[in-house]
């Protein structure tokens, strides 16, 4: 893989990097640094616009939360709605998030989102693609703190290793092999539009909008809409 930035080279942190390939690779760099600065998981999450519904399930591109624990939480609660979530739209700053926080009123400051989903701490680290696509790398453990060399640290690294995952792997598989005509289907279908709706404003018959329907599912290795919607949007086939 063509290196597009060596100034970290001086840290000595390419190594793992330049060796990985595909998304077990990288979770193997996010784990390990997740435990190397006291945390317990990871998670890679792709930000929508602020008012669009987002779940947590359908927003993390790869993560080490124990089995389930998203889907559980989708179940409860709104991500929306969360202090935690919200705050990723005010600031491009990474935060750590305490349990214990709270603000001036009284009113939750992450420690909602926290309670939710078992955790002690959590460090959001705001990253971006080339495309300016916004992502968020969130780190959840049970830890009282982190300092501030340690903080600017796991920040720098999660940068980097942010770079090379979106590159090597979204990147890459951008498309994951639909044509055209699949994409813009899917398009609509993400839209929420029927067969019959999409089968007018592309000028086929509802049959052949199934016929792709079907051929995307299988593509992208999912069962229903929803969780195509949701994969397709992970992977940045659509936005």
């Amino acid at each position: 893989m063509t290196t597009l930035n060596g100034h970290f080279r001086r840290y000595g942190f390419e190594g793992d990097l330049e060796k990985a390939l595909n998304r077990v690779d990288f979770f193997r760099i996010f784990h390990t640094m997740a435990l190397r600065y006291g945390f317990e998981h990871f998670g890679v999450l792709q930000l929508a616009n602020e008012h669009e519904p987002s779940t947590l399930a359908g927003r993390l591109m790869l993560h080490d939360l124990p089995a389930g624990l998203a889907e559980t939480y989708d179940k409860r609660h709104r991500l929306n709605d969360s202090a935690l979530f919200k705050s990723f739209y005010r600031s491009t700053i990474s935060t750590v998030w305490r349990t214990g926080d709270r603000l001036q009123n009284g009113a939750a400051q992450g420690a909602d989102f926290l309670e939710q989903v078992g955790f002690d701490m959590a460090l959001a680290v705001p990253v971006h693609a080339v495309n300016g696509t916004r992502y968020i790398v969130l780190f959840l453990g049970d830890g009282t703190d982190i300092g501030s060399t340690e903080h600017f640290k796991v920040c720098y690294e999660a940068n980097c290793a942010f770079d090379y995952f979106h590159r090597q792997v979204p990147a890459n598989k951008a498309g994951m092999g639909l044509t055209p005509r699949e994409t813009e289907i899917l398009r609509w279908i993400s839209y929420g539009k029927t067969a019959s709706e999409i089968a007018l404003i592309v000028s086929v018959s509802e049959h052949t909008v199934n016929s792709h329907t079907a051929t995307i599912l299988k593509k992208l290795d999912v069962v229903n809409r929803t969780q195509m919607v949701a994969k397709a949007i992970r992977e940045q086939i659509i936005q």
